[in-house]
């Protein structure tokens, strides 16, 4: 780790700006839930009508919980496909709500499920995204850390999906940013500068908080402290990678799996 944390609790900085999808909310439990849930309506009105043998919603009694694991993680890595290939100026613009609409209607389509479900409810699974549940340790992390800190969402999520999710977490932010601010995704320069200024704050005034080692090298090739917290499932770097090992040169916190989180980063920081 650079400087095993001292730097960055010698000289802290005077905001933190989060991740959120993954870092701040457990996305991948509260998407397939949703999916589950919605399926399993679904086949419950499939079952108490007539033979279902010739119809779309026959196919849903073949998946499983797993199935629907696995359809919760292509969603989410068609987010992240449709973020890091966005070219500001040139791609054309589409909003986070929008992209996990379409891509949906994609994998439904894809499944041979695009039958069972009518726009409406399409649209209504899509803005799952909206309520994700938080990490046991975020709402009490987040509160701790706004005694001291400016707080921060920098998330590639729309304003409106960010609104929501901080009301049905209780997260608490002090302010909300996200990259459609300066119509651009994360890992684009432009958007951890953009939050910066935004706060009137030089980039070294300002740590990015994610558990993705891609967002952080972003945000410190930008001028940013970093603060690495590690979740289940989340960190698409392999650990015996060279890019993994490199990145104990780059982050300024690391908090491991089972330490507490952002709690732990709170405690550490010295906030009540």
């Amino acid at each position: 780790m650079a400087s095993e944390d001292n730097s960055i609790l010698k000289f802290p900085p005077k905001a933190l700006s989060f991740d959120v999808f993954g870092t701040v909310v457990d996305w991948r439990k509260s998407v397939t839930a949703k999916l589950m849930d919605s399926a399993a309506s679904k086949i419950s009105i499939a079952l108490s009508s007539k033979d279902t043998s010739d119809r779309d919603d026959g196919r849903m009694l073949k998946l499983e919980e797993q199935d629907w694991n696995v359809f919760a993680q292509d969603w989410r890595n068609t987010y992240k496909q449709f973020t890091r290939n966005f070219v500001p100026g040139e791609t054309e613009w589409r909003d986070i709500d929008t992209h996990h609409y379409l891509s949906l209607i994609d994998l439904l389509k894809e499944r041979e499920l695009d039958g069972i479900y009518t726009d409406a409810e399409v649209k209504d699974i899509s803005l799952i995204w909206h309520f994700l549940d938080p990490w046991e340790d975020s709402s009490s992390g987040i509160r701790k850390l706004g005694s001291t800190f400016i707080t921060c969402t920098l998330s590639n999520g729309n304003i409106s999906l960010l609104e929501d999710l901080n009301k049905h977490g209780d997260l608490c932010f002090k302010k909300l940013q996200s990259s459609a601010n300066f119509k651009a995704y994360k890992p684009h320069p432009s958007t951890y500068q953009g939050a910066a200024k935004a706060m009137d704050l030089a980039t070294s005034e300002v740590a990015m908080v994610a558990a993705h080692l891609n967002d952080l090298k972003a945000a410190r090739s930008c001028g940013f402290k970093t603060i690495y917290i590690e979740r289940k499932r989340e960190e698409d770097w392999k650990t015996d990678s060279e890019e993994y090992r490199d990145a104990k040169s780059f982050v300024d916190m690391w908090v491991k799996e089972g330490e507490g989180g952002l709690l732990e980063v709170a405690r550490r920081f010295g906030c009540e």
